[in-house]
């Protein structure tokens, strides 16, 4: 590996299992933990192993509840088929009771607290522009985007979207205004943090700049993003790795140039799947590095030739691709840039990875031990095939 590689591989070691934990969305974890309990009794009752697909959960949006809304919306297709006819409250209760029994006490304290933050923020912070909290896609979104999704096929996907490297994705996605609207926004939260000195929780471990965009309200906006334009895209390109059961997310942006961050190392996302999306302004540099997908096994391993790959920002263009795929940000060497992400999680999916070991459909690593066993066996079978016919003759 190069010295550059080297370092940024050193780093994702400390940054991979924290990437995000920071004000971040943990509904994900405790669909996982409720999951892994499925033996256990609740009124003499078990969750189901898998879930039931054919049932359309009950919406959760409208109540405040123990946990994330979109945990009930997830967990309720694993409910036992007696459970699933029952009235809204009754599996509100039964899955409750289930969460509270399994979530560890200092996880619910922590997730208490997390809410009590947010409700301060909301209760305290003026938008500046509340159209972009209800999510209107002929404001968002630009018109080949919705087409595409409106259409909801591969074909229509491939004809707006480029993959210049394996596994990134590339798109136009968000309209000017739209991109301005949400800079001004997120300046006036950043003035109002200034003026009431309220200490913020940033986006991650690595970004000492930028903000939640859950936090101060947003989170139901990007609830739709997720699951009507972001989901039906990771369905066709990503559903090796849950693209098709993304049910919670981690939103926020980041910002780079002068008096903020100017770079961010080499690392994977606490996510199954990333959008990255360049909102402005006038900058310099600040280029994606991609190095190859890698299981958490493999997330040190050398970079391959082919897996290299840079690209340059645009505003209102968006980057989709795993949250394994290794990357980074150059330095912004002048200006001043903001992006913001979705980290778009599946907690199905993270419980079925507790239970394999190899994942070569979207590893490179992986990819290339299985490849090479086969070789391997394929070579001791036409040895023994042979040695099998000297002995006969």
């Amino acid at each position: 590996m190069s010295s550059e590689q080297r370092e940024g591989s050193q780093e994702t070691t400390t940054t991979v299992e924290g990437n995000g934990t920071i004000g971040g969305n943990n509904s994900h974890s405790t669909v996982t933990a409720t999951l892994r309990a499925t033996s256990t009794m609740v009124s003499c009752q078990r969750l189901r192993l898998n879930p039931n697909n054919e049932h359309r959960p009950d919406s959760y949006e409208d109540l405040q509840l123990d946990f994330p809304n979109s945990v009930y919306s997830s967990l309720e297709k694993y409910l036992p088929p007696n459970m699933l006819v029952s009235n809204r409250d009754e599996k509100i209760k039964f899955m409750t009771d289930i969460m509270l029994r399994h979530l560890p006490h200092g996880e619910r304290s922590r997730a208490q607290r997390h809410r009590d933050y947010r409700q301060k923020i909301i209760s305290n912070y003026q938008p500046l522009h509340r159209e972009l909290y209800t999510l209107v896609p002929t404001v968002c979104f630009v018109p080949s985007f919705l087409k595409a999704i409106n259409e909801s096929t591969e074909e229509s996907f491939r004809n707006i979207i480029s993959e210049p490297s394996p596994g990134v994705f590339v798109f136009d996605m968000l309209q000017p205004t739209f991109c301005e609207m949400m800079l001004s926004e997120i300046d006036n939260f950043e003035r109002w943090v200034g003026e009431t000195k309220f200490r913020i929780m940033r986006p991650n471990t690595m970004n000492k700049y930028g903000a939640v965009l859950d936090d101060f309200g947003l989170d139901t906006m990007l609830d739709k993003l997720m699951e009507g334009f972001i989901r039906p895209i990771s369905k066709v390109f990503f559903s090796d790795v849950g693209g098709a059961s993304l049910d919670s997310h981690h939103g926020f942006v980041v910002e780079y140039g002068k008096d903020r961050d100017v770079d961010l190392g080499f690392h994977v996302d606490d996510s199954e799947v990333t959008l990255n999306v360049c909102l402005g302004n006038q900058f310099v540099g600040g280029e994606l590095f991609f190095r190859g997908t890698r299981c958490e096994k493999h997330v040190n391993t050398a970079t391959k030739a082919d897996e290299i790959f840079d690209y340059d920002h645009i505003p209102g263009q968006a980057v989709l691709h795993r949250g394994r795929h290794r990357h980074g940000a150059r330095a912004t060497t002048s200006g001043h840039r903001v992006n913001m992400l979705l980290w778009c999680r599946s907690s199905v999916f993270r419980e079925l990875k507790t239970h394999h070991k190899e994942f070569s459909s979207w590893c490179g690593e992986c990819f290339c031990e299985k490849r090479d066993e086969k070789v391997r066996s394929i070579d001791a079978l036409r040895k023994k095939l042979f040695k099998a016919r000297q002995t006969q003759a």
